[in-house]
């Protein structure tokens, strides 16, 4: 179906390939190589690395804490929390060695459109959006990258007439050598400064999306965040916002009423999604997807009432701009949980709007001691309360909660000081109210 991938996997035989990193994400690809014939390497600090299977697939294991030593082979495949200027891709290239990634060698070899989507906040849900707009049009739809799939071991299966949603991070984008066709920034906020040098690098990065587009491209941004409303792309701009609003309809054809998911936020990653895809799909498909999409797991999902309390879990929520964002979603008093491993961007916008917008604020996790200090410069901030962890944190929100109430875990922090990822922490917040449900015997709980 797809000639370029199967020419790609005849280049592979015989071929030495390093994969930095045995995670989730590159086991699809360490067998893709395998069964092509590649002799490989998997190179991973993780001295522990379960062997059986990869031993049966013939692959060597460089393990533990020397993992990066003498880095090289054919090619590389650099793993995204990587830095693309690391010393070790760095003595590979000069030793002669191919570095590239995943990402970057699906671009090359995808036949179909690929609609890509980065930004500081709402990637997700408006890559999620997209793709439902586009299967809703009728169009096979492939979604990865960042959103957790592996796309270049499926670019095989893939025709010119599909599509491919795919959402990307700064830490992808940093050496991309490739645009999608369509390229959406949702908007730029400081994020990730515990990876990348600096904001300009982080912007930077996020910019390198556009920076390979074609004449006959698009670029969507938003048009009111400051940081994005400065950009073009390399073709067609397209700029969505509060000005493409009139009597509460969107571009003239999406109520906003119509929006299932909460916050202004959310009627952001609707515009950026069908300003995406209007053209490519009958507007019939963009209405259908934005009344039933009711969103996306650990993104202000809805998860349970118990005693007349709502509990969302925002675990997503792993930088205060996120947090912030979340917060003025919803309505009423919040007990709002927060706190994890600090990303070294400031709390201080966050804490501005605890006065108004939270009832109790309750800390666990590593930066809680810097979360509270930026909510003590600022008057009248709420009650706080240090946990040791999730459980209690949730435990003593159902004990203060009074009907009406809303129990919001969004962390404005990464979650690597207690959990894997942000996943198992937003799994955890579930299983913990899905339990207190339970004891109250009588409501029901989210899907």
């Amino acid at each position: 179906m797809n000639p370029a991938f199967d020419t790609y996997i005849q280049s592979l035989t015989g071929r030495d390939v390093t994969i930095i990193g045995a995670g989730v994400s590159n086991s699809p690809l360490i067998r893709m190589l395998c069964s092509a014939g590649a002799r490989v390497t998997v190179r991973d600090r993780n001295p522990a690395l379960p062997r059986e299977e990869w031993d049966d697939l013939g692959v060597e294991l460089r393990l533990g804490e020397n993992y990066l030593n003498r880095v090289g082979g054919d090619i590389v495949f650099r793993t995204p929390g990587m830095r693309p200027d690391h010393p070790a891709p760095d003595s590979a290239r000069a030793a002669g060695s191919r570095v590239t990634s995943e990402m970057e060698e699906f671009f090359e070899l995808c036949p179909c459109p690929i609609f890509g989507v980065t930004g500081s906040d709402g990637k997700t849900t408006t890559t999620s959006l997209i793709a439902d707009m586009l299967a809703n049009g009728g169009r096979t739809v492939h979604l990865g990258g960042n959103i957790g799939t592996p796309l270049l071991t499926r670019a095989g299966e893939m025709s010119p007439l599909d599509a491919c949603a795919v959402e990307l991070s700064s830490f992808q984008l940093m050496d991309m050598t490739h645009s999608p066709h369509v390229a959406v920034i949702t908007n730029l906020s400081p994020n990730h400064l515990d990876w990348h040098r600096d904001m300009d690098e982080y912007t930077a990065a996020k910019r390198r999306l556009l920076d390979f587009q074609r004449a006959d491209n698009l670029a969507v941004l938003n048009g009111d965040n400051p940081a994005t409303a400065t950009l073009r792309g390399q073709g067609q701009t397209k700029y969505f916002g509060v000005h493409t609003v009139r009597d509460g309809v969107i571009d003239d054809l999406v109520p906003v009423s119509d929006i299932r998911l909460p916050g202004w936020y959310n009627v952001e990653n609707v515009m950026a999604a069908m300003t995406a895809v209007r053209g490519s799909v009958p507007d019939e498909a963009i209405l259908e997807t934005v009344s039933s999409f009711v969103g996306v797991e650990h993104r202000n999902q809805w998860v349970a009432t118990v005693r007349d309390v709502q509990y969302y879990n925002n675990s997503i929520g792993s930088s205060p701009a996120r947090t912030v964002a979340t917060l003025h979603a919803h309505a009423g008093r919040v007990l709002l949980i927060a706190g994890g491993r600090d990303k070294k961007v400031p709390f201080d916008e966050m804490a501005r709007l605890l006065p108004d917008h939270v009832k109790v604020l309750l800390l666990i996790g590593e930066a809680a001691s810097q979360i509270e200090a930026a909510a003590r410069r600022v008057p009248s901030c709420p009650p706080i309360i240090h946990c040791e962890g999730l459980a209690e944190a949730v435990a003593l929100a159902h004990k203060l909660a009074t009907p009406g109430d809303t129990v919001l875990l969004s962390p404005a922090c990464t979650a690597f000081d207690q959990y894997r990822n942000f996943e198992e922490r937003g799994r955890h917040f579930v299983e913990l109210v899905e339990t207190l449900r339970r004891s109250e015997g009588k409501d029901k709980l989210g899907k």
